[in-house]
């Protein structure tokens, strides 16, 4: 007999035993390199009735993740933006006469606000590398009812707020935090919608929670209040006076603020206990402009100054503040006048409307005293200061 039988056992084993390792290796490869069903859009695991997903996909991990939150996230801003249509009243009242750029801001940050909100629940699911391409995806979402349980919350601490801010506001004899409450209550309610959009989208059917009071009737509820219980006068001294106080007025009047043509003068006013008189507010300001001594053969320039300030006529207490300077150039001189003339009216009344709307809306930061405007106190001790341009030049 030729060698030991159990060497021959051993060996007899060996094909088998290679094949067996061979076999487990190669379902291992294959139970690693198969796609999560989830990549096609459908799981088992995370089934659409339970769970709100996005999915991610980069060359990296990270960058993978941040796409799938961003996925998520565009669903739930879809639907916020679909629904700012029924907030035009509200967005114009608070950007009117801005650009419809800073109207897009008013809805993005509504947007920001509820979306951030529904994203303290997403989290990463499921993760999976490619191996032969190297491409990593990354499955994030959330529970629905987990985030629906979390938005009804929201949802009543502002109905909650809304309720009690007009409660405030239709009780108080005070103008101004009547004002104050009407607008806050307006800004809550669109909040509001935004969180019950958002809950539209995490619950299946579709449905949210209808609120008893509308974006539109606060609004005009606002502009109503805001026209009875308060009247602006605008005062200009200096050059173009006339011209300057009429492109005031006419902005303020754009911007939905009641303006009027009377004058209002600063001086103990009456009593008014159940507040049936409008609060009177007073625009008064200077407005300068001058030839600048700039060395060029070509151009012409003009600078101008304007300092204004907002008084409250009750307290004669001043309440707000504008105050601005520039230098406008043109091939001649009164064209280059013009233009000055004009920026001026469009950068001080726009700055004055934004003074104003603070105020009233008791959005304006702290309270204490406004620093007096001294723009051209500036401006005047410059050397070509005494070159005034009139009418005439």
């Amino acid at each position: 007999m030729s060698g030991d039988p159990g060497s021959n056992r051993v060996r007899g084993l060996g094909p088998c035993l290679v094949l067996v390792l061979l076999s487990s290796a190669a379902c291992s490869s294959v139970q690693e390199e198969r796609r999560p069903s989830w990549i096609e859009g459908t799981s088992a695991r995370f089934p659409a009735e339970r769970y709100l997903v996005g999915l991610g996909e980069a060359d990296s991990r990270p960058v993978a993740t941040a796409r799938a939150y961003e996925a998520v996230a565009r669903i739930f801003e879809a639907q916020v933006t679909a629904q700012a249509r029924d907030w035009e009243s509200y967005v114009q009242l608070d950007t009117r006469g801005g650009t419809s750029h800073e109207r897009r801001l008013t809805v993005e940050r509504v947007t920001q606000v509820s979306t951030d909100k529904v994203l303290e629940n997403v989290q990463v699911l499921d993760v999976w590398l490619d191996r032969a391409t190297g491409i990593h995806y990354v499955l994030a979402g959330t529970n629905r009812a987990q985030g629906e349980a979390a938005l009804l919350d929201r949802i009543r601490e502002l109905d909650a707020t809304v309720d009690s801010e007009l409660d405030t506001a239709r009780s108080s004899r005070d103008r101004l935090a009547a004002l104050r409450s009407l607008k806050r209550a307006t800004g809550h309610l669109v909040l509001r919608d935004a969180f019950n959009a958002d809950l539209r989208v995490l619950r299946p059917s579709g449905r949210g929670e209808p609120s008893v009071h509308h974006v539109a009737d606060l609004t005009a509820e606002l502009e109503a209040y805001l026209a009875s219980h308060l009247v602006i006068g605008v005062e200009v001294s200096g050059d173009e006076a006339e011209a300057v106080r009429r492109a005031v007025m006419e902005g303020l009047v754009r911007q939905g603020l009641p303006v009027t043509d009377q004058p209002i003068r600063i001086a103990a006013q009456p009593n008014d206990p159940d507040g049936s008189t409008p609060l009177p507010l007073l625009v008064r300001g200077t407005a300068r402009l001058w030839r600048a001594a700039v060395p060029d053969p070509m151009f012409a320039y003009v600078r101008w100054c304007a300092d204004f300030v907002i008084v409250d006529v009750q307290t004669a207490r001043v309440v707000g503040a504008v105050s601005r300077r520039g230098r406008e150039g043109h091939v001649t001189k009164s064209e280059a006048r013009t233009r000055a003339v004009r920026v001026m009216e469009q950068e001080v009344t726009a700055e004055l409307a934004t003074a104003l709307a603070a105020y009233v809306y008791g959005e304006g930061g702290s309270s204490g005293d406004i620093a007096a405007p001294a723009a051209c106190a500036r401006e005047l001790q410059e050397p070509d200061a005494a070159l005034i341009i009139h009418p005439s030049v």
